[in-house]
């Protein structure tokens, strides 16, 4: 029967959501990949207990996590029934709904009533739950009136199914008409999910940062390493059993271009200088900003979580280290 380590608070910072009263951990954990169907059952358990014994107190899923979808959140359920139920109000847990799911026009990419409550209610059914405590809409959907999916998410809230909502994948001006309905629908919005790391600053272009501080709304940053590339083992260049190895299309996306490897190596060069892996640092360099409340980490092995952990442990980035990122990035 598993415990939980009682000193887990004593190993964790916590961060306000925004103007929210809700804390989160400084680094989350995300479900996104290595919790599918050919992965590893003690392995994910391993994770996720060992994350909680630390004080992680957040698990990100989304429905269509897996990659199978749905899998991710099946393989938490399990791991939550088993071990973490007694702790139910020390954990925030948040699932998504926006991408496809099932076939036919109910169960695809958007923001309706529809689609929005149905995969609400499988996901709560999947992870053997009563309510999350957020619930995303996972990404933008013009097809469908911003009207609706905000009043969809206001009812969920007011039938108990979710505590709070927020955005995911949003820009600054979609996020801030979405703020103004979610007002005067008086519902607990107060986080945006967005990719950002050193290599991705997509967030500060389309306004998104700003929009949250201006909102006093939460940021959870997700692929903080940029698809691993803000690794170690990029040193010197892509290693062959990465999922950016020979594959064109991936790299275009990511933005591995002729530059990448000549900063990914300056980049290594500076977190090893200052005695840290180049992981630990591209996580420091998120939390440096005081708009992001907490970094979602995806990891394969306990090793890989604890490390990602220990980066909680360094001083924090100058500002002319973060001034020297900026050069090396640019």
């Amino acid at each position: 029967m598993y415990k939980a380590d009682e000193k887990r608070y004593e190993k964790m910072t916590y961060n306000f959501c925004g103007n929210s009263g809700l804390q989160f951990p400084k680094i989350s954990i995300g479900l996104w990949q290595n919790f599918g169907i050919n992965d590893d059952y003690d392995t994910m358990k391993d994770i996720i207990l060992t994350a909680f014994d630390h004080g992680v107190t957040h698990f990100d899923l989304a429905n269509n996590y897996g990659p199978e979808p749905g899998r991710a959140e099946i393989n938490f359920g399990k791991i939550f029934k088993e071990n973490l139920k007694p702790y139910r109000d020390e954990i925030i847990i948040s699932t998504k709904a926006g991408y496809e799911m099932w076939d036919g026009p109910y169960g695809g990419k958007g923001g309706s009533r529809k689609y929005l409550t149905a995969s609400l209610d499988q996901s709560l059914k999947r992870m053997g739950l009563d309510y999350v405590d957020i619930f995303y809409h996972h990404c933008l959907a013009p097809e469908t009136p911003i009207s609706e999916t905000a009043l969809c998410l206001a009812d969920i809230v007011r039938q108990g199914k979710a505590l709070y909502v927020g955005v995911s994948n949003y820009d600054g001006h979609t996020m801030h008409k979405i703020n103004h309905i979610f007002d005067d629908l008086n519902v607990p919005f107060i986080i945006n999910q967005n990719r950002y790391s050193i290599f991705d600053r997509t967030i500060e272009s389309n306004d998104l940062k700003k929009e949250s501080v201006s909102k006093g709304k939460g940021i959870i940053a997700f692929s903080p390493l940029a698809q691993g590339q803000l690794s170690d083992k990029y040193e010197n260049g892509i290693p062959e059993n990465s999922r950016l190895y020979g594959n064109e299309k991936l790299q275009a996306h990511v933005g591995y271009d002729e530059n990448r490897p000549r900063q990914i190596k300056e980049l290594c060069q500076m977190a090893h200088g200052r005695g840290q892996t180049l992981s630990q640092m591209a996580i420091q360099w998120l939390l440096a900003s005081s708009a992001v409340t907490s970094v979602l980490v995806g990891v394969h092995s306990k090793e890989q979580l604890l490390e990602n952990l220990k980066a909680l442990e360094y001083e924090p980035l100058t500002q002319n280290e973060l001034h020297k990122i900026d050069i090396i990035t640019k």
